[in-house]
């Protein structure tokens, strides 16, 4: 596969791009990162032909064109239609890989990568994972403890990691979720005598994250998202001793079982309270998602807590505020990439 061009496209999810660079670097081939900045009515293109560039902002985005990539690696749905167009206008010279769950029809791609909160079907291009992608080499790691280290020395151990994320899909991270979850943390690290170590994220909306860090007495390392200075997730992936993560983020919750240390998942839901009975339900993203899940196709569903209990049935994870598991190894994800790799290499190969 020597002088394999390999093109990466990257979207706004920290997420997805995290696995589509985990498959490229797995890959071990030379590969360009194309950024993507999708346009406010991109939705539209999906509803058309999905083989059009109508919906990114040209301007912003990386320049796509000749020479051709052989591999085109995409994650979400704002990218698909770029991917798609790529190949096309390669002749279909270029194997599309995307990660995640497709709108477009299956058969569309040539590998679909993809995990159990999707109600993909069994087929010969779909290759079905345990947990999302990512990989965390033990020299990235010590780099990121060497790096990060420094910032929160001296506060008591045993550090616990505090990896928040925000609004997904029908999840809505509100002050009163953020206050529970910040009082929780709060007292495991006094319980703990240790330390808190918090990041956020940019789906965190403000107030939440205001109201987290209003509950936080023990001592505590936090960045919130945006802050002057490098992001120090990779530190605390390094250099924590327990990890807490709200539950709709499957890729922070991958990356935190892949370090065999406790984890406990923060839910994100409303609990017993029916859906209709609250009003942050009623905002656009939560209710959309709400009429897609129930009309949708079956294989636009989405089902975040297929891997949560993945996690906590396997022992590498339990529920805040329910007793700790100390797993007994890592989540074997790094198998899983490595799977993924080679059948990749297979559709690179002469056929």
């Amino acid at each position: 596969m020597t002088g394999t061009r390999v093109w990466c496209l990257l979207g706004r999810k920290a997420g997805d791009n995290a696995q589509v660079r985990a498959l490229a670097a797995e890959l071990g081939l030379p590969a360009e990162e194309k950024r993507v900045v999708a346009r406010p009515w991109e939705l539209l293109v999906h509803l058309g032909a999905g083989i059009s560039l109508a919906g990114i902002d040209r301007q912003r985005s990386s320049p796509l064109g000749p020479p051709w990539p052989d591999l085109v690696i995409t994650a979400g749905r704002r990218n698909e239609p770029v991917a798609r167009w790529i190949r096309h206008q390669s002749g279909g010279h270029a194997r599309v890989v995307h990660i995640g769950r497709p709108w477009a029809p299956l058969d569309c791609y040539d590998l679909i990568v993809t995990t159990p909160q999707y109600f993909l079907p069994q087929a010969p291009n779909i290759l079905h994972n345990e947990l999302p992608l990512h990989r965390l080499l033990p020299a990235d790691l010590r780099e990121a403890e060497h790096t990060f280290r420094t910032r929160w020395h001296g506060l008591p151990r045993p550090w616990i990691a505090v990896l928040v994320g925000g609004d997904s899909g029908r999840f809505v991270f509100t002050p009163d979720k953020a206050r529970k979850l910040g009082a929780d943390c709060d007292h495991l690290a006094r319980e703990r005598g240790g330390s808190l170590l918090l990041s956020d994220s940019p789906r965190t909306p403000a107030a939440a994250g205001n109201a987290l860090v209003s509950q936080i007495t023990a001592p505590c390392y936090c960045y919130r998202f945006g802050e002057a200075g490098e992001n120090p997730y990779p530190g605390f992936l390094a250099t924590a001793d327990e990890f807490i993560v709200t539950g709709e983020s499957m890729s922070m919750l991958a990356e935190a079982s892949s370090r065999g240390k406790p984890l406990h998942i923060f839910d994100m839901g409303d609990g017993s309270t029916a859906w209709w009975k609250l009003r942050h339900n009623y905002r656009y993203k939560p209710l959309s998602h709400r009429f897609a899940m129930c009309f949708g196709p079956r294989r636009m569903r989405r089902d975040v807590g297929k891997i949560q209990q993945t996690l906590v049935t396997s022992g590498r994870a339990n529920w805040l505020g329910q007793e700790t598991r100390v797993p007994s190894g890592s989540a074997g994800a790094d198998d899983e990439l490595a799977a993924t790799a080679a059948r990749v290499r297979r559709l690179l190969q002469p056929s």
